[in-house]
């Protein structure tokens, strides 16, 4: 292999590791995060869905979750469909505003 190979070949080198630190990695690291905080869920967390529904998590299965969005509606999801959990100083912000 001479030298006019490898310089043909570096910028395609180069683009998949820009691709790779610009893309892939991040992605990568969210779906950990969130991953995690799939699993951390329990009960008496407040949730936001995908779809923006509110609640409060009163039951909890390895794939589905039970959430009371007022005093007598109980709603039953994937646990997949959870986008955010809200912690309680980030509603105390939420009611401040």
């Amino acid at each position: 292999m001479n030298s006019a190979f490898w310089a043909q070949l570096l910028p395609f080198i180069l683009v998949l590791v820009v691709f790779w630190f610009l893309i892939i990695r991040p992605q990568q690291k969210r779906q950990k995060e969130r991953n995690a905080m799939l699993q951390s869920l329990k009960k008496g967390d407040k949730v936001i869905t995908i779809g923006g529904l509110h609640g409060t998590i009163t039951d909890l299965t390895e794939d589905r979750v039970t959430l009371k969005v007022n005093d007598n509606t109980r709603l039953v999801f994937e646990r997949t469909a959870v986008n955010t959990v809200i912690r309680p100083e980030e509603e105390n912000e939420e009611k401040k505003k």
